[in-house]
Order: structure tokens, then C-alpha cells, then sequence
């Protein structure tokens, strides 16, 4: 086992363990699973747009960024989402979890955003409203974007897809 591997909780590394094993067992069924969960790998490739957008291209890119252990993007990515649709009365309480769960000192799940980002993000917690993320899931977004989605279309896990979908 790569070295590491072995600093990483073993929950991380079962969990993407299991993911890979889900996504390979969708993979290999020769039914036409691919068409009949609607699956469409070349719209993907027009945009990562059209990737998020898909529930099943969200899915596998999710599989893919755990196997590359940078999930924590797609995470961050969606929490605030999610966070943009909170009743102002649960707003303080979300944007605390979150900002400690992926931005503040010591974070578990990190993203990589620069100091600049991360100050305006900290100086919006003191009033949090739908859009004290903002910025900061923009520049996840562009990362993603321009670093994760080029490798993921090169993944044997999009490119597996697509042969699959292309057969079906």
C-alpha cells in the first residue's frame, strides 16, 4: 500500500473502495443499464455544466474525484447549493458547519481556495446570507472546471461509460 494511503482514516479509504465497486459493477452489466438510467456520456463532454446537471454524470464524477481523493470539491461545491435554499432562520447555523467543515484553520475536508477568497469568506460569517459562499464556491467551480473535468473525461471511468452507452 502506497504510503499515503496510510495516513487516510480507513473509513475514507472504504468508502472509496466501495464506490469503485459500485460504479464497476454498473459497468460491467451487459443489459442495457447505461440507457436505462438514462445515461448519456457525450452530453458531458459538451460542458461541465451539462455534467452537474446530470444526476448520473454528478454520480460517477463524484466516483471519480474520491478515487483521486479531491471529492471535498464536489462536496463543498454542493453544500453550498444547498445552502443557498436555507430559511434565513437556519442560515448562521449552516454557514458554520460548513465553514468549518471546508474552509476555517484546521477544516477536515479543505478546499483549496487562496487568502484572499478565504478572508472575504470569514468576513461574510458575520452576517450570513444565501450568497456569504459565493465567491468561494465560484472558484471551486473554476478548479473543477479547469483541473478535475478535463481528467475525467479522460478517466477510464467516463470512457468506459461512453463505449458502454455508445453499444447499448
Amino acid at each position: 500500500m502506497c504510503r499515503a494511503l496510510d495516513s487516510l482514516p480507513i473509513t475514507c479509504l472504504e468508502k472509496a473502495k466501495e464506490l469503485k465497486a459500485l460504479f464497476g459493477s454498473l459497468l460491467q452489466k451487459s443489459d442495457h443499464s447505461i440507457t436505462k438510467f438514462s445515461i448519456d456520456p457525450s452530453k458531458w463532454r459538451e460542458s461541465f455544466e451539462k455534467l452537474l446537471c446530470s444526476q448520473n454524470g454528478l454520480c460517477l464524477f463524484r466516483a471519480f474525484l474520491v478515487s483521486e481523493f479531491s471529492e471535498e470539491n464536489i462536496a463543498f461545491y454542493l453544500a453550498c447549493d444547498d445552502y443557498k435554499t436555507t430559511k434565513p432562520s437556519k442560515l448562521a447555523t449552516k454557514a458554520k458547519k460548513i465553514y468549518d467543515e471546508f474552509i476555517g484553520c484546521d477544516a477536515p475536508r479543505e478546499v483549496n481556495l487562496d487568502h484572499l477568497t478565504k478572508a472575504i469568506t470569514k468576513e461574510n460569517m458575520d452576517h450570513p446570507k444565501q450568497s456569504c459562499f459565493e465567491l468561494a464556491q465560484e472558484k471551486i467551480y473554476t478548479l473543477m472546471e479547469k483541473d478535475c473535468y478535463p481528467r475525467f473525461l479522460k478517466s477510464s471511468v467516463y470512457l468506459e461509460a461512453s463505449r458502454k452507452a455508445k453499444t447499448s
